[in-house]
């Protein structure tokens, strides 16, 4: 992959805008990262640098280039207007606060030019609520990454209702483009798409322990040893379809049962996790992962979603 000329700027040197940084920069793209604070872009440039050298080392750099080159592609800037002069295309990583959303919004509205698209990484603030009153509205969206999205390649793609069709065509094209898996929502709704399916996956978890049926560990087994594999290849709509002669013989096989299991076990929702229930868990978890090894373990994590993010693209190339 050729060095691309175009510039992107990401707004918020967080690990979530270190993550879009590295992305970007690994596609070809020279990147500006904006914070206010110096010290903090310092680190954040550092820990960029440091990180893609463990992901070379490791196999599992992502693009083209040694972690060098890609690093040198990510400049830093504590001036907004510096940062987005002359780019296409913002990506804002601030912390989920409604106001200061709004007030980075409008900073960026007053300096960006008409065609620069401009997504917020928002995980539930809908686009609508702080970018209304932008005069540049109508190119402003919700591209929604999963942590970490350097390994989970899903990009929630939702639209403010002025939000231009082009603009959600492009931004699309562009997350494709650099290895991300959007999904294009048609209008904005509480919770977009992946935490309503998490949500309801969590609700029945916390049902279940609730009630005795099972231990923490054993819930938690029932997904990585059993839906997980799965799931990490085909969807829910998919396996129905596999499942049976096709979608349309598996509801027509499985679905009053399916009725029959909810009106026996479901609990109204919405479900409230609740700190008793909470802390129950949690102690079985103390003797597993106490309080200061979550960091390890969150590191355990990384490097096997990092080794199925690298498995899956290999089985990619001979689909």
């Amino acid at each position: 992959m050729a060095q691309n000329t175009k510039k992107i700027s990401i707004v918020g040197s967080g690990l979530i805008g270190q993550n879009w940084s590295m992305i970007f920069a690994g596609a070809g793209y020279n990147v500006c990262l904006f914070d206010v604070d110096p010290a903090q872009l310092e680190r954040a440039k550092s820990n960029i640098s440091s990180t893609l050298q463990r992901y070379e080392k490791d196999g599992l750099m992502r693009g083209t280039g040694t972690a060098v080159e890609q690093s040198t592609r990510v400049s830093t800037s504590t001036s907004l207007e510096e940062c987005l002069r002359s780019t296409f295309y913002v990506q804002e990583c601030v912390p989920e606060n409604l106001e200061l959303k709004t007030k980075v919004f409008a900073q960026i509205d007053n300096v960006i030019g008409d065609d620069v698209i401009v997504a917020s990484s928002s995980s539930c603030l809908v686009a609508s609520s702080f970018t209304e009153k932008c005069n540049h509205r109508d190119h402003m969206l919700v591209a929604h990454p999963i942590n970490p999205p350097y390994f989970i390649p899903l990009v929630e793609m939702v639209p403010a209702p002025w939000t231009k069709p082009e603009v959600m065509a492009t931004t699309r094209t562009l997350m494709e483009e650099i290895g991300q898996s959007p999904v294009s929502l048609k209008r904005e709704c509480p919770g977009f798409a992946l935490n309503r399916l998490q949500y309801a996956c969590i609700n029945e978890a916390w049902n279940m322990y609730q009630s005795g049926l099972l231990s923490a560990e054993d819930i938690d087994k029932v997904c990585y040893d059993g839906l997980g594999p799965r799931y990490a290849f085909i969807g829910p709509l998919e396996t129905m379809h596999l499942n049976a002669d096709g979608i349309v013989d598996y509801c027509k096989r499985y679905a009053e049962g399916a009725v029959d299991v909810q009106n026996k076990t479901f609990k109204p929702i919405p479900t409230l996790y609740d700190v008793p229930t909470a802390e129950k868990i949690q102690a079985e978890y103390n003797t597993t992962i106490p309080l200061d090894k979550i960091q390890n373990k969150r590191q355990w994590r990384d490097n096997r979603l990092a080794a199925l993010a690298k498995l899956k693209k290999e089985m990619g190339k001979s689909d």
